[in-house]
């Protein structure tokens, strides 16, 4: 039986909560929190901590706080004995230089508010300064999903920067497009059976042999007829310089 103590009441800690309260041969010890409130997600009393000065034994604790938190938080656990980790992707392990034994424990997801969802595809991305330690976070990272990888802080933080282009951008041309479905009164669900295909596709092709549109076709009359459509000037912007990066990637010039 693996213990943990996972420190944050965010979108990452409740999800954690959720999964580890549910996986076998993992128990809870304790989860801390600043606030009170926002401890209300842990359903057993006898768990929640707002006072790092009563933190319990445990096999691992998990930092599953903001970057910016980080190197402030882990000085609190400067005399543990467990192995102390954090959740970042964009993080390295030198942030947690206090620890007697430094982790990464990473899941590549993205976390929204009161949203739970399940670890088992969800790649954990793991580090530790020792082959023992680096053991333990793979057991644990196996109670929770079916993907537990190795990677350095460097590697680690080139998945990051990729995930931020596949997830993050991504979600923001979302915004885009919805924005423009308002503005001519279009309902942006219509959109949804597109964007799940255009997912789903990537099981069994690349990126690059996805790719369709005017951009990857060369059409200029529909591009240019698009920009005419287009009235903000922002979106407008970045419907060229897509468009020409994607006229660049596949040999042909807006």
């Amino acid at each position: 039986m693996i213990s943990v103590v996972i420190v944050g009441t965010g979108n990452v800690a409740q999800n954690l909560v959720n999964a580890f309260d549910k996986a076998n041969d993992v128990t809870i010890e304790q989860v801390i929190g600043r606030n009170q409130q926002k401890l209300a997600f842990v359903n057993n009393k006898a768990l929640k901590s707002t006072n790092f000065d009563t933190i319990v034994a445990a096999d691992i604790y998990i930092l599953a706080i903001s970057d910016d938190a980080i190197s402030s938080v882990a000085p609190n656990f400067k005399d543990i004995n467990g192995i102390l980790v954090h959740t970042s992707g964009a993080t390295s392990i030198a942030a947690l230089n206090t620890a007697k034994r430094p982790g990464i424990f990473y899941p590549l997801q993205t976390f929204t508010k009161d949203k739970i969802i399940p670890f088992d595809e969800i790649p954990m991305c793991i580090e530790a300064t020792t082959e023992n330690d680096l053991k333990l976070l793979n057991k644990l990272g196996n109670t929770l999903s079916n993907n537990v990888v190795e990677l350095d802080s460097q590697q680690r933080k080139t998945l990051h920067v990729s995930a931020v282009f596949v997830n993050n951008f991504t979600n923001y041309m979302y915004t885009v497009g919805a924005e423009i479905c308002s503005e001519h009164q279009l309902n942006f669900k219509l959109l949804q059976p597109l964007i799940k295909e255009t997912a789903a596709k990537l099981d069994k092709i690349t990126p690059l042999e996805a790719q369709t549109g005017p951009a990857k076709r060369g059409d200029q009359k529909t591009l240019h007829n698009h920009l005419q459509l287009i009235k903000d000037k922002h979106h407008k912007e970045l419907y060229t310089l897509l468009s020409n990066a994607i006229k660049e990637k596949h040999g042909k010039e807006l």
